[in-house]
């Protein structure tokens, strides 16, 4: 099975100077905990520069008592962020979410447009199994990995 078939396609994001404010209420009515950050290329097309969660928003800008209209979301998203393609098996994606500890992620295409977002939670609606054992592995402690 291909990422395609289980990811939420058209995935909102956030421009890079948008304020944390508006990205944390973008978030609270999606009911989301990550949202992309994207720049436009001339094509009009979204390439992914980073990732904004509910986690960087408390400890990035809350922690540090940053002014939430005044702090653009590049000064708090993660911009080294783990990835998948819409045409990867959902095996492989699942022990890339293993071995990064993450839960969700960007979905791109072989161009690198954001074409949706893939979660442990779609995983679960295919197969139990699989995310049972994705969830017990991204839930090790003592890994390093991005806020996604």
């Amino acid at each position: 099975m291909k990422v395609s078939e289980i990811m939420t396609p058209g995935a909102r994001c956030v421009g890079p100077d948008v304020s944390v404010i508006v990205a944390a209420g973008i978030m609270r009515d999606l009911n989301i905990g990550a949202l992309p950050v994207c720049e436009r290329d001339s094509s009009n097309q979204d390439h992914l520069a980073g990732m904004i969660t509910d986690r960087d928003l408390a400890v990035r800008a809350l922690a540090e008592a940053r002014a939430p209209q005044a702090t653009p979301v590049s000064a708090v998203m993660t911009p080294d962020i783990v990835y998948a393609f819409e045409d990867q098996d959902v095996e492989e994606v699942i022990r890339l979410m293993e071995v990064k500890q993450v839960r969700r992620l960007p979905v791109l295409n072989r161009d690198k447009h954001l074409v949706g977002m893939v979660s442990l939670g779609d995983v679960a609606v295919e197969s139990m199994q699989l995310s049972g054992e994705a969830l017990k592995e991204i839930s090790q402690p003592g890994h390093t990995s991005s806020s996604t």
